[in-house]
């Protein structure tokens, strides 16, 4: 009856409505352009990789390159106009890629990614600071919860949607409800509360400055200097498995690559009900924690996956590696909202998702001729035990879990 009552009072905070809101309009439009672009690149170049593979960079590229730069940017702006600004100006960029894909080039596509990519660089790290300033910090985990869980359900969801509009709408129809819905989503967040008065600066900086304080914030925490090794194996051990999971069907397994299917939806609907226990065990288990017991089990999980040629049991296995990966996702932002003070989560943020964005795609790029190398047995047991070494990094802070925040006291010098 309590964690009714709790819940009931978390989903009267106005933000959390609105945000709320706003994610599942910005998720149907985000998976409805991913599909409806991969499938049409698919049929324009008759499935030429160098084509797919640029739709990817398009939208990946964006986090190394502006992820910081919209860290800081989000601690320099008001975060609620960043967010509506952003929604906007991605409306306005699909609209125009719309006129430009029915009166020129097809290539077009390519910018509906791109640009949105670019600009949600700016968005993320504002909604990372608005939910520092108006969620309590006993309810941050609840909130880091149920907005992930949001995630983990359009992850299942999401390419069925994206498909059936592409299939029976054809792309004009599918970019222009991309753009729909981003504008419905910057509708929402005008239900959010007014942006704070900016606070004065006594000396002027510039971004510049601002962006080298970011980096001097994160090294001078250790706790967030922690983390973020973490974070950075973490992206390692996830990048080094993501791509190998058809090997794992067709010659671990011995199935048809079209059993894949199976293989991901088992690990997508663990991910919602790992969001779901991740929300109920919120108030009971602190962070920290979570993070170790997700990365604990994952690690053996993905140990079992690489011996395993039993599909039952690799199913089993592939299950509760995808229960506890929103334990681990939730548990990391939570800590950076809870260890980093208000006028620095903007750049936490732009400097902490690169590290594990950087560590998975360096590691998708070598998947490959690791498991070659190393033979796909091998190359799970190497993720596994980078799991183990992330759990090896935080166990000063599960020893100790409250650092002095030094640094949060300590004025940083300017250039």
């Amino acid at each position: 009856m309590e964690k009714s009552t709790n819940m009931s009072a978390f989903l009267k905070n106005r933000f959390i409505r609105a945000i709320l809101l706003s994610g599942l309009f910005l998720q149907l439009g985000i998976w409805i352009r991913n599909f409806s672009v991969l499938l049409f690149v698919m049929e324009q170049t008759n499935g030429d990789p160098f084509a797919v593979s640029m739709i990817s960079v398009a939208e990946f590229a964006p986090i190394f390159i502006f992820s910081i730069i919209g860290g800081t940017f989000a601690d320099r702006w008001k975060p609620k106009k960043t967010m509506i600004w952003c929604d906007l100006l991605s409306a306005v960029s699909v609209f125009t890629v719309l006129a430009t894909l029915m009166f020129a080039s097809w290539h077009a596509v390519f910018f509906a990614m791109l640009i949105s990519a670019i600009l949600s660089q700016f968005s993320q790290p504002s909604g990372m600071k608005l939910f520092k300033i108006h969620v309590p910090k006993e309810q941050l985990q609840m909130g880091m919860s149920l907005y992930q869980t949001l995630f983990a359900v359009f992850m299942i969801i999401g390419p069925i949607i994206g498909t059936f509009i592409f299939q029976q709408y054809g792309i004009y129809l599918s970019i222009a409800l991309t753009g729909i819905m981003f504008l419905l989503s910057a509708g929402a967040l005008l239900f959010l509360p007014a942006d704070r008065a900016m606070e004065e600066e006594k000396e002027k900086t510039t971004v510049l400055q601002e962006l080298g304080q970011g980096f001097k914030y994160v090294k001078n925490n250790r706790f967030l200097s922690i983390l973020g090794g973490n974070f950075l194996v973490a992206g390692l051990a996830i990048g080094l498995i993501q791509p190998l999971g058809i090997f794992i069907v067709t010659e671990q397994l011995g199935m048809d690559k079209e059993f894949l299917q199976w293989f991901l939806a088992v690990n997508g609907v663990a991910m919602i009900l790992g969001g779901g226990m991740a929300l109920a065990f919120s108030k009971k288990i602190a962070p920290i924690r979570l993070l170790a017991i997700g990365m604990a089990v994952d690690a053996i999980m993905i140990s079992v996956m690489g011996f395993s040629n039993v599909v039952w049991i690799t199913l089993i296995a592939q299950f509760f590696n995808g229960l506890m990966m929103p334990a681990i996702q939730i548990s990391i932002n939570t800590m950076i909202l809870e260890n980093s003070d208000e006028k620095f989560v903007g750049r936490v943020n732009g400097i902490m998702t690169p590290l594990f964005m950087g560590g998975m795609v360096v590691m998708m790029s070598f998947a490959g001729v690791i498991k070659e190398f190393m033979s796909l047995t091998m190359a799970y047991q190497a993720a596994a035990v980078l799991f183990v070494i992330g759990i090896l990094l935080v166990v000063p802070l599960l020893i100790k879990p409250n650092f002095p925040k030094q640094d949060q006291k300590v004025k940083i010098e300017t250039q």
